[in-house]
């Protein structure tokens, strides 16, 4: 098998560091300027900023190890490791959304005195630096699970630094320095429906759920129609990382001469229809697949060989 994902890697990998330099500038000024003003709702977007810049580093060093070619031991390579910086950093934005939630329910409980001018200028320009990040990333997130957990933090700054602005507003004209807190919490629920879902997609390709888009049923049918075959079992269907799709299946035909031409048929259907390059397909005939049910009936019988084995990569 051989894969070769560097050419994939380079591009998000340029963008990301690009975005890393970026976001790692503009946030020790606003936590600065946050705390400055007195503005919870500018320090809790400084706080998102600083996990932008941990996701950023950790996204990228995935990147670096699924470049690494597989092993003997680690036959489908490093690939995994960009689903669990993904899985990270969708559990780091829940974490900070609890935290700012907390800080921001202590806030309402009291009167603050807010600086809106600092507030409002440093909020302007970290929605530009994030809406210059999310038009970097922004083309890459649905190719890569991990550049989108990236772009998820972002895109929760982007709607933070626009609800400090909005706060810094609101407080100006009526004095309602409530709002502050207000707009935080909103941040958080923003942020929870973010990093939940992006758990979500990563725990269930850990668990080696079949693809979202992958129907496992249509599929099988679609290979039973196939001339020559009269049944297909032990269909598995999983992703190895995002856009790395794998498949493995008996596939019982009429006749051990049918093989290639079922191999074949088979692999073109699953590459045009389904995207799936990766196919393990073990062709049997009726013959075979009832002595393989049977096998395991007297411990001291032996499977009988395999006709044909076929694995595309």
């Amino acid at each position: 098998m051989s894969h070769d994902h560097n050419s994939v890697v380079k591009t998000p990998r340029r963008a990301m560091v690009t975005v890393l330099l970026l976001t790692a500038g503009f946030m020790v000024a606003e936590f600065i300027g946050g705390y400055l003003a007195n503005s919870l709702a500018l320090m809790a977007d400084a706080g998102h900023m600083a996990s932008d810049v941990t996701a950023l580093v950790l996204a990228l060093l995935a990147m670096w190890m699924a470049a690494h070619p597989h092993t003997e031991r680690r036959t489908f390579g490093f690939h995994r490791a960009e689903i669990l910086a993904a899985l990270a950093n969708g559990a780091m934005l829940i974490i900070i959304a609890t935290l700012i939630s907390w800080h921001a329910l202590q806030r309402l409980r009291e009167s603050q005195t807010i600086e809106t001018t600092p507030m409002v200028i440093i909020a302007v320009f970290g929605l530009l630096v994030n809406l210059v990040a999310i038009r970097i990333l922004g083309k890459h997130r649905h190719g890569n699970l991990n550049v989108r957990g990236v772009f998820l933090h972002v895109l929760g700054d982007t709607f933070g630094s626009a609800s400090v602005i909005f706060s810094a507003v609101v407080i100006r004209f009526t004095g309602w320095s409530t709002i502050d807190a207000v707009m935080s919490l909103f941040i958080t629920v923003l942020i929870v429906i973010a990093g939940w879902r992006l758990v979500r997609e990563t725990v269930s390709i850990l668990l080696e759920s079949s693809p979202r888009h992958v129907d496992c049923e249509k599929l099988r049918h679609e290979l039973i129609e196939l001339p020559g075959v009269l049944d297909v079992h032990d269909l598995h269907v999983w992703t190895v990382t995002t856009g790395f799709v794998a498949l493995s299946c008996h596939t019982e035909i009429t006749s051990s001469e049918l093989a290639d031409d079922v191999l074949r048929r088979a692999t073109v259907l699953l590459r045009e229809r389904y995207n799936i390059r990766h196919v393990t397909i073990q062709p049997e005939t009726s013959q075979i697949h009832d002595e393989l049910e049977h096998c395991c009936l007297d411990e001291h019988d032996v499977a009988p060989p395999l006709m044909h084995f076929l694995r595309l990569g």
